[in-house]
């Protein structure tokens, strides 16, 4: 496996970019660590494929290096490179039987006969593929495709990295669980560096260790996916992370509270009190509480409606104009019309400018 350092990379498909707008990927430098399992997440056209297709070789970037443990591959061939890809759709020889679509990969790199034989079982075990091994790929359902797709990649011992470019697309939704587990199991007991890229906030965070957040070509935050749900670095991360997202009201900043509409909350803003030209607090709606009292805390709110979801409920409100949303725990009893929000100081946050500012207690 590797280490990869994205080193100062950047790229436009436009001959010559005049501005950030022009680039799909805007410059970025970043260290993903040896046999790390990485997920790249943010909606369609955010730069995600960009940036995976640039890593596989299938793109050279206008700006920056790929290094791959101090080696510069930027110009490199993929095979070079010795990086397996998995797509979005199955790429498997349909001729072939299941057996051989998987020793594929090893007979054409001279591995001998008996040591194919044994990885190919490994790995059909892995991914439950013993019962149809000898059954040609042509007539299997694109659920099963797919899975040889993931047993080709993962096949070869001596890859530097694999990359999955929104691999489970195509998949049955309980098939799709049950693949994203074995790739977590296979990634804990061998350690491969793997990168997964997906729009879908739930396979991002129960696959990866680090999250990378893409919006609009630029990364905005790479972190655990308790650091993306407890410390959004951008309101977009707030926003995308999350059901229902994170709540953001504008405000003013002004001796130890902000000014929200007429509303003052205490709140500790150290030293973000800086020029910007917007400023906001952002909480998540597990940080809210309703009461019927006041508190140091806490703003009057009007709540509008109540969703019971189960295992927890959602009020929807609004405090001085401005839409909020609550998570609230299931046995709690609420009703619409006027209360009392409580903010969880230690999670309601300062943005300046979209950037989250760091808040001193």
């Amino acid at each position: 496996m590797a280490e990869i350092h994205l080193k100062n990379i950047a790229h436009s498909y436009r001959e010559n970019p005049q501005s950030p707008a022009d680039y799909a990927l805007k410059p970025c430098d970043y260290f993903w660590q040896d046999g790390g399992a990485y997920a790249l997440l943010g909606p369609s056209g955010c730069g995600k494929s960009t940036l995976l297709n640039i890593i596989s070789g299938l793109l050279q970037p206008s700006e920056g290096q790929i290094l791959l443990d101090g080696r510069d591959v930027t110009r490199s061939s993929i095979q070079d490179r010795n990086i397996a890809q998995v797509f979005q759709f199955p790429v498997i020889y349909d001729s072939m039987t299941v057996y051989d679509n998987l020793a594929f990969p090893l007979r054409n790199r001279g591995v001998e006969a008996t040591a194919v034989k044994q990885r190919v079982r490994e790995v059909a075990e892995m991914l439950d593929l013993g019962d149809i091994l000898h059954s040609r790929a042509r007539g299997l359902s694109p659920d099963a495709k797919q899975t040889i797709s993931l047993g080709r990649a993962l096949v070869r011992n001596d890859v530097a990295a694999i990359l999955f470019d929104e691999p489970l697309t195509v998949i049955d939704p309980h098939l799709k669980f049950l693949l994203r587990r074995k790739l977590k199991q296979v990634h804990e007991r061998h350690q491969l560096t793997l990168i997964y890229v997906t729009h879908d906030q739930s396979e991002a965070l129960t696959f990866a260790d680090q999250v990378v957040v893409m919006n609009e070509g630029q990364i905005l935050q790479v972190g655990s996916p308790q650091e993306l749900f407890e410390k959004p670095a951008h309101s977009f991360v707030g926003h995308f992370i999350g059901s229902p997202g994170m709540n953001f009201f504008d405000c003013e900043l002004v001796d130890g509270h902000a000014l929200i509409g007429s509303q003052k909350l205490r709140i500790h803003h150290g030293g973000c009190a800086q020029p910007a030209e917007r400023t906001q607090i952002g909480i998540r709606p597990e940080f809210l509480r309703l009461s019927d009292s006041a508190g140091d805390h806490s703003l009057p709110v009007m709540v509008e409606s109540v969703q019971d979801l189960g295992n927890y409920q959602i009020a929807s409100g609004q405090l001085e104009g401005r839409p909020v949303k609550i998570k609230l725990d299931e046995e709690q009893a609420v009703g619409t019309g006027p209360a009392h929000l409580h903010f969880a100081p230690e999670h309601t946050r300062i943005y300046l400018d979209d950037w989250l500012c760091e808040a001193k207690p």
